[in-house]
């Protein structure tokens, strides 16, 4: 989505980890402009007012206005970002200029609304599994988000990626037959009670009474008296 915004960069000509932390003591950060068969530009831009963009409704879709001195201002977007982990401040980004007769492809979110009906009637589990989609369209219109309204959902309805309506110049790159979000039912857990545990215990009692046979049978082979041979007869 186009915003009336404009930032203004500065062109560098050194690049490194020397130079980054220079820019970063002055508050501002290295950046790469990708300008097509131009070829990229670094730049040095303000980590807040991209910070600011990454944090709008639109996120990394809005496409602005960049300005470099000398050169008029031209529609740019955010393709690549990093955040420091530890500070969560913007480290780097690059940014890509825009054509806005031609169409791009990006990923738009979907945000779910209503209470289903098989959560409130039903006690069922309404699961989001489709967070956001990938469309192709002309710059100027790339929706902000795509609406979707659960509140008819029952117990095993679902709604689709089909299901989702675009507009002008869209087209749906990703998968119509995935699921945006079902209802589910809430599964039984099984309680485990003294008869089933007692039933599932199998019985040890044929294998005593087979053991204390074979101790029988050794027994009465030890009591057994041993045949005695004949006395040898004297001469």
């Amino acid at each position: 989505m186009r915003k009336d915004i404009t930032i203004t960069a500065e062109g560098l000509d050194a690049r490194g980890k020397k130079e980054a932390r220079r820019l970063r003591a002055k508050g501002s950060m290295p950046a790469v402009v990708y300008c097509g068969s131009e070829g990229a530009t670094p730049v040095a831009i303000s980590p807040k007012e991209l910070s600011r963009i990454l944090n709008s409704k639109t996120g990394h879709n809005t496409i602005f206005n960049l300005s470099l001195p000398g050169n008029a201002a031209t529609p740019v977007m955010i393709v690549d970002w990093q955040f420091d982990p530890i500070k969560d401040s913007l480290l780097h980004a690059d940014l890509k200029r825009i054509d806005l007769t031609q169409r791009i492809i990006v990923k738009v979110p979907v945000v779910t609304h209503g209470d289903p009906k098989g959560v409130k009637l039903q006690g069922g589990i309404h699961e989001i599994v489709t967070r956001e989609i990938e469309i192709e369209c002309l710059p100027d219109e790339i929706p902000e988000q795509f609406d979707v309204n659960v509140a008819e959902l029952v117990i095993g309805q679902n709604i689709r990626v089909s299901e989702i309506p675009l507009s002008g110049s869209m087209k749906l790159l990703s998968s119509s037959d995935a699921v945006v979000s079902h209802v589910v039912a809430v599964k039984e857990e099984v309680v485990a009670t003294p008869e089933t545990v007692e039933a599932a215990t199998p019985a040890a009692e044929p294998e005593v009474i087979k053991k204390g046979k074979k101790e029988e049978e050794g027994e009465g082979a030890e009591a057994a008296p041993a045949a005695k041979t004949p006395a040898a007869k004297k001469k």
